[in-house]
């Protein structure tokens, strides 16, 4: 069955400026401090994909020019826009050729070693950010807190934090194109992985419809509390100690 994309991101875009067009001047102002977290959620995630793949003996990835932290390497209209305005997307996915991974694991488990990078990385970085408010909380609250700066400051660190965490949960469900579908592909057996993939185009737009019903949000709401208060509550552990 033929699907052809561009008709979601026409519609994808005709519903940003639609939103756009409905904000108020701080709604704008909160969009555009998202963007920083944004980039470096998707371009680190993606990465991580890329290099995973390059690790296991695929040049593809590197052939392609996705070893690369430049953002514009890695955005995708439909995941970039679901970021944006859910707190949840992805970025274009990274082209592998498992036949060129090494022999040091199958190709079954390779793929699932790079589709499972992308979510890591985001949890790491989220990780990081944490470390980062921390630090700031603890050695310069007062100027954090007390001047315009480190108000703003504040806000792309936590949302930085939010949108890497939205990210990595979001890709770990098991449709496509999500990094959880491929994840769940790699450890089927070979009679059930290859319908899986002659059915993907059905399963994209299952998940368009989770994902316009609102019922995507609901299925990542709670993964997300409990990563993020779980990772909030190991770093400020740490610096207790300190």
């Amino acid at each position: 069955m033929y699907f052809d994309k561009r008709m979601i991101y026409i519609i994808l875009g005709i519903l940003l400026i639609t939103g756009i067009l409905r904000m108020g001047s701080n709604e704008i102002l909160n969009l555009i401090l998202i963007l920083p977290g944004l980039l470096i959620a998707i371009t680190f995630h993606e990465f991580a994909h890329a290099y995973a793949a390059v690790k296991l003996g695929d040049d593809t990835p590197r052939r392609q020019g996705r070893l690369s932290l430049n953002p514009l390497s890695h955005l995708d209209p439909i995941g970039s826009v679901l970021l944006l305005f859910a707190g949840f997307g992805w970025g274009k996915p990274v082209e592998i050729n498992p036949r060129n991974f090494d022999r040091k694991y199958s190709m079954a488990k390779g793929e699932a070693i790079v589709s499972v990078a992308g979510p890591l990385m985001n949890f790491v970085l989220a990780f990081l950010f944490a470390i980062i408010y921390f630090f700031i909380l603890r050695f310069a609250q007062v100027w954090l807190l007390t001047t315009q700066i480190g108000q703003i400051i504040e806000i792309i660190i936590i949302s930085t934090i939010s949108v890497n965490i939205g990210l990595g949960v979001f890709n770990l469900l098991p449709f496509p194109p999500l990094d959880g579908s491929k994840i769940f592909i790699s450890f089927m057996p070979f009679k059930i992985r290859n319908w899986l993939i002659e059915k993907q185009q059905i399963f994209y737009i299952i998940f368009l419809i989770i994902w316009i019903t609102g019922l995507s949000g609901i299925i990542v709401k709670y993964p997300v509390q409990w990563i993020t208060n779980g990772i909030l509550w190991i770093v400020s552990m740490i610096f207790s100690f300190i």
